[in-house]
């Protein structure tokens, strides 16, 4: 069997109302999993993601490798699982502005490397990323509140590779604003780094809407329903 990188046991979550959102969810993400979570909307896959990011709060146990966020460090621990929105738009300033912003970040720059040299690596890898998905270079200094849907959506998906530290990425319906063919260059991209041995992503948990998509790429599957969230065999597509 695989080994296991990240796993949940009990977790549950309430709303600012104190209503329950999701309730006792337990699973385990192992490596080369493409985990993929439907549900309809408003289930609480989006609050599900962003507790396994440890940016909500929640009742249960996260454990990456075997430890606590906070035991590891959470600013670390999110760089190791690290969660990428379905509206990247809502971040101030540019792309550039962004990876310039967490290339200063302790938990990145810890092992002593200078802040500028990271930024270019960065930079580097995530520009060369866009240009694959047919991103602009001048996209990177725009406003992210000027950039189109599948423009930012591209945009962070490449940041978030380019960074290069996450084993587990957390992806919020990462191709809902791009049109087929670049959401196929993007699916491909994506299932092939969870397969390449020498990337350091080993593992994804993928929102989805559709049952066709997650038919290509899952290998597991989450349906959330009334707060609950149950494993279920591949969709019938």
């Amino acid at each position: 069997m695989s080994d296991t990188i990240l796993e949940v046991k009990s977790l549950s979550c309430k709303g600012q109302d104190g209503n329950v959102i999701i309730s006792e969810v337990n699973f385990a993400v192992r490596e080369n999993d493409v985990v993929i979570i439907q549900g309809k909307s408003g289930s609480g896959k989006s609050t599900l993601l962003k507790c396994l990011a440890h940016l909500n709060l929640y009742d249960g146990e996260v454990f990456y490798h075997g430890e606590t966020p906070k035991k590891l460090g959470i600013p670390l621990f999110r760089t190791r699982v690290t969660y990428v929105p379905q509206r990247p738009s809502l971040l101030p300033g540019t792309p550039r502005d962004f990876i310039r912003a967490i290339s200063g970040f302790s938990a990145r720059t810890g092992s002593g490397i200078k802040k500028d040299v990271l930024y270019n690596e960065i930079a580097e890898r995530s520009t060369g990323i866009g240009k694959a998905w047919d991103v602009e270079e001048g996209l990177w200094d725009r406003e992210w509140s000027n950039l189109s849907g599948g423009e930012a959506q591209r945009i962070a998906l490449a940041t978030a590779f380019g960074c290069d530290t996450a084993e587990v990425l957390l992806l919020d319906e990462p191709t809902s604003a791009l049109d087929a063919e670049s959401g196929s260059q993007v699916e491909k991209f994506i299932v092939d780094e969870v397969r390449n041995s020498e990337s350091a992503l080993k593992a994804v948990v993928w929102i989805t809407h559709s049952d066709e998509q997650g038919g290509r790429v899952g290998t597991r599957y989450l349906r959330i329903s009334e707060g609950l969230c149950d494993e279920e065999a591949a969709p019938d597509v």
